[in-house]
């Protein structure tokens, strides 16, 4: 994954509570397992005014101008205000990889749904709580002012106005080191490949029966 350390990005106000995972990325496109290739069909039912298929061509679908992420405002957004309870429902990491795929790399909420939040910080996202009259207030100057940038800084956890306001936020430390180094659970792992070559060398002295290659029968 790529590290997460600082974000300087253009802010998309989503002003909706309880959007669940099946509005983020809907059923049919849970076929495919690659991480990449989501982003067209994000919020797929909110953006577009015809029923999007897995492998279909997005350029030509007619768009729902009035949703959020299709106004020109707003184009390569990477930081996502969102209202109460983001990510409820179903468990899918199709979610979140749908938001990568976008171009999100932080999600601003005064809650999210547990298991959402957890699969965010496996793939790279950074989901941020803040209080919801914070919240409000951000929303309320991204829809004052087109163009509207936060600056969102992990290792010093504390989101960044451009007026200079900081509001500070809680982070796991365990999920924090991951995203700072851009670690899924297989690269954390492999932070610890010396430790695990030497405990592998020690069992092969102490039981090398187990390292024996077995004569077939």
């Amino acid at each position: 994954m790529e590290p997460l350390n600082r974000v300087e990005g253009l802010v998309a106000p989503l002003d909706r509570s309880n959007v669940d995972t099946d509005a983020i990325i809907p059923k049919q496109f849970l076929k495919s397992i690659h991480r990449t290739g989501f982003g067209p069909n994000l919020f797929d039912e909110w953006r577009y005014l015809d029923e999007g298929q897995p492998g279909q061509d997005c350029s030509d679908r007619p768009l729902n101008t009035d949703f959020v992420l299709n106004q020109p405002r707003y184009e390569g957004a990477s930081i996502l205000l969102a209202r109460e309870n983001f990510g409820c429902g179903s468990s899918r990491e199709h979610a979140p990889w749908a938001l990568a795929d976008f171009g999100f790399r932080v999600l601003i909420a005064p809650s999210f749904a547990d298991i959402f939040y957890n699969n965010c910080s496996k793939n790279g996202i950074l989901p941020v709580v803040l209080p919801a009259e914070t919240v409000q207030s951000l929303f309320m100057a991204t829809w004052a002012h087109e163009g509207y940038c936060l600056t969102v800084d992990l290792p010093g956890q504390r989101v960044i106005t451009p007026e200079g306001e900081q509001h500070s936020f809680d982070i796991d430390p365990h999920r924090k080191h991951m995203l700072v180094e851009g670690l899924d659970e297989i690269g954390l792992t492999l932070e610890h490949a010396d430790e695990i070559r030497a405990y592998e060398q020690q069992r092969r002295q102490v039981t090398p029966w187990l390292f024996t290659d077995v004569e077939p029968v």
